[in-house]
């Protein structure tokens, strides 16, 4: 009976799994960005636009234009704004959506653009953990270009804001650090914690590309 239990239990655990990764349609990873894009991003606080150069990291701009063709980055919250330095994002409101793409990990770049204001990059916490988190330079932290740490280098930048950076200075940042430090609370209730916990925070509506 045990061994019956157990075998039940692996059923299960690949068969969550296999869906999974069915959330994302394989032609999504197979898309490559254009040489240079746009996309604007509608906010609780009013819209920006961004330009994306895919030379600058080519794989993870593959997957900016991914995610936001598959609109991934609708009803997001900038959990994590810190006064003069920077605004992240990028976890859903969807649990098994953020667990879906954290599966397809973007492979490490080096730096070609450094990290001034208004450009934007993924996060990372280590080597081949750039998934779908981004933050947008407050100000110019160069500092980021070679800032060494787990066996990686710096934060390839892949865009930078071209319209609209008035808008992301002023999203609400009276909660600072603190929201980025419940992550796993994020990544668990999405929004509903957020909206319970920190009211305030400000949200992307949705981000489309533009010509």
């Amino acid at each position: 009976m045990k061994l019956f239990t157990y075998s039940f239990l692996v059923f299960l655990i690949i068969i969550t799994s296999s869906c999974s990764k069915k959330i994302i349609k394989e032609k999504w990873l197979k898309t490559e960005a254009p040489v240079v894009f746009k996309a604007r991003f509608e906010t609780t606080k009013g819209n920006f636009v961004i330009e994306a150069h895919r030379e600058w990291s080519p794989l993870a701009v593959d997957r900016l234009y991914q995610l936001i063709s598959s609109d991934f980055y609708t009803d997001i919250a900038f959990y994590r704004v810190v006064p003069n330095f920077v605004v992240q994002f990028g976890i859903h409101d969807n649990a098994d959506l953020n667990k879906a793409w954290s599966t397809y990990k973007i492979a490490d770049e080096t730096v070609k653009k450094s990290n001034e204001e208004g450009t934007i990059a993924f996060a990372r916490g280590g080597k081949r953990t750039r998934d779908t988190q981004l933050f947008i330079n407050l100000k110019n932290n160069d500092r980021l270009d070679s800032l060494s740490y787990s066996d990686v280098t710096g934060f390839p930048v892949i865009a930078k804001v071209i319209d609209g950076m008035d808008v992301v200075k002023e999203i609400y940042n009276g909660y600072g650090e603190k929201p980025g430090r419940r992550q796993d609370s994020i990544q668990k209730s999405g929004n509903s914690y957020l909206k319970s916990t920190f009211p305030k925070l400000d949200y992307i509506k949705k981000v489309y590309i533009v010509e």
